[in-house]
C-alpha cells in the first residue's frame, strides 16, 4: 500500500523567529506567550502572518489587522517578519528531510509531502518513521512539526491539520468515516469561504454530508470544484508525490552545536559526519558536485565560508571531507565555533561525461601523486555503505571515529 507523509511546521514564521531569538540569548520563548509575527509595533499597521497558541486563545486570526489583534489582547507581543531568514530555515528543513529520501514534494515554504515507500525498509512502521523524523527536526532545528500519514495526499494533508502542535496523526481511507466525516465542511482541504456558503445553503454542514451528496447537484452549483470537493470528502485523490531535483541550489547539511567547539579533533568529527550525509544525499539524487564549501558560525554569531572547485564532480563523503577539512583550517580564526555546515554545489548528473584534469592526480599542496584509495575503490565502498543503510537503517553502520561521540551528539543536540 502506498504511504504518504504530509509534514507541516507548526506556526512556521513564529516558530522560526522564536528559535532565532532563543539562540541569540533571549530568555523569552514567544511560542509560549500571546505573540504574533507581522506588522510594525510602533505604527500598529500591517496584518498578522503567524500567531502563537496563547494568541489564538484570544481569538486572534491570521490575516487580521495588527490593530484588531491589539484590541483583543493589549499586551500582545508583535515581532516583525524576517522573510530571508524564513527561507533559510525552510531550506534547512528540506535539506534534513532529503537526508532521508529525495522523494520530497515541497508545496510551500513550511510544508511538503514525503513518499514513505522509499524509506520503509529502514523503519518498523510509518508511525515509527514519523516520530523519528518529527523528533529529529525538533532536536536538530529547534522547532516542531505535525506529520499526517495516509494512503493518499489529500488525507495526509487533512491529518496534519488535526490537533497541534508536535503531533502525529493517521487518516487512511478506511478511517475517513470515523475521523473526518464528523468535521465541519469548512475544515475540508480546498473548501473556501464562498464554497462553504453554497454548501450550507444546500444543507451540507459536515464533510460526511458532502461525501454522501449528489454529485450532479454539487456540479450544478459549484461546477468542477464541487466534484473535486466531493472526491476529497470521499478520500479520492490519485495524485503522486512529485519530487523536484536540487539541480541549481546544491546539497548541504549544517548543525548548530550543543556547545562551543574549540578543538580541531572534535570539529573534524562533525565535518566528517556532515560530509558523509551530503555525499549520501548526492548519490541518492544521482548527482555530483564540482564545488565544495564549508560554513562556520562563531559564538559571536559572525559567519564565514570558504569553497573549492574541482575539475570533476564528487559525491564521496571521504573526498568532500578532505576538502572541507582543509578549507576549515585555511579559514578558521581560532574563535569558538557554534555552527558548522558542508555544502556541495555546481551539480551535474552522474551520467554526464567529464574531462580529467591534471589537478585530479596531484595534491595541490605537496604536488605529490596521491596515494589514497582510487576513485573506483571509493565508489565501491560508498555503494556498499548505501546498501547497508538502505536495508538496515542509517545508524546501522558508521565510521569508527564517530562511535564514541555518537550518543553524546544525539543526547546533546
Amino acid at each position: 500500500m502506498k504511504i504518504i507523509f504530509h509534514i507541516d511546521v507548526n506556526s512556521a514564521f513564529l516558530s522560526w523567529t522564536a528559535v532565532k531569538m532563543l539562540r541569540e540569548g533571549s530568555t523569552l520563548d514567544i511560542r509560549k506567550v500571546p505573540a504574533v509575527i507581522g506588522g510594525d509595533q510602533e505604527t500598529r499597521h500591517g496584518i498578522v502572518v503567524a500567531k502563537s497558541i496563547p494568541a489564538k486563545r484570544y481569538g486572534i486570526r491570521t490575516a487580521e489587522t495588527i490593530a484588531s489583534a491589539r484590541n483583543k489582547c493589549p499586551d500582545l507581543l508583535i515581532v516583525p517578519p524576517e522573510h530571508q531568514y524564513y527561507q533559510e530555515q525552510s531550506r534547512k528543513l528540506m535539506d534534513l528531510l532529503r537526508s532521508y529520501t529525495p522523494r520530497i514534494e515541497q508545496v510551500s515554504v513550511d510544508e511538503c509531502y514525503m513518499d514513505y515507500s522509499s524509506i520503509e525498509n529502514s523503519f518498523d512502521s510509518p508511525i515509527v518513521a514519523a516520530y523519528h523524523i518529527k523528533n529529529h527536526i525538533r532536536k536538530e532545528l529547534g522547532f516542531t512539526v505535525n506529520i499526517g500519514i495516509s494512503d493518499v495526499k489529500v488525507l495526509a494533508k487533512m491529518a496534519s491539520d488535526f490537533e497541534k502542535p508536535d503531533k502525529i496523526h493517521t487518516l487512511y481511507r478506511s478511517e475517513i468515516q470515523e475521523k473526518m466525516w464528523k468535521l465541519p465542511v469548512e475544515d475540508l482541504f480546498m473548501a473556501g469561504k464562498s464554497s462553504v456558503e453554497t454548501l450550507h445553503k444546500l444543507g451540507i454542514f459536515t464533510i460526511g454530508d458532502l461525501a454522501q451528496s449528489s454529485v450532479p447537484v454539487l456540479e450544478s452549483h459549484l461546477k468542477s470544484h464541487g466534484v473535486l470537493l466531493w472526491q476529497f470528502a470521499n478520500g479520492i485523490d490519485d495524485s503522486e508525490v512529485q519530487p523536484v531535483r536540487e539541480e541549481a541550489k546544491g546539497v548541504g547539511n549544517s548543525i548548530t552545536l550543543s556547545k562551543d567547539y574549540t578543538q580541531l579533533e572534535e570539529i573534524d568529527k562533525v565535518l566528517l559526519q556532515l560530509s558523509d550525509k551530503v555525499g549520501g544525499r548526492l548519490r541518492k539524487l544521482e548527482q555530483k558536485g564540482k564545488t565544495v564549501a564549508v560554513e562556520v558560525k562563531y559564538n559571536d554569531f559572525k559567519k564565514t565560508s570558504k569553497q573549492e572547485t574541482f575539475g570533476k564532480g564528487v559525491d564521496s563523503g571521504t573526498v568532500i571531507y578532505e576538502s572541507v577539512r582543509e578549507l576549515f583550517r585555511e579559514n578558521w580564526s581560532g574563535k569558538p565555533v557554534r555552527l558548522l555546515g558542508v555544502r556541495v554545489t555546481n551539480l551535474i548528473d552522474v551520467t554526464e561525461p567529464e574531462q580529467l584534469e591534471l589537478n585530479d592526480f596531484w595534491n595541490k599542496e605537496t604536488r605529490k601523486q596521491k596515494t589514497g584509495p582510487s576513485d573506483e575503490k571509493l565508489k565501491q565502498l560508498d555503494q556498499a555503505l548505501d546498501q547497508i543503510k538502505t536495508k538496515y537503517g542509517r545508524s546501522a553502520i558508521m565510521r569508527a571515529s564517530m562511535i564514541e561521540d555518537q550518543n553524546n551528539e544525539e543526547d546533546e543536540r
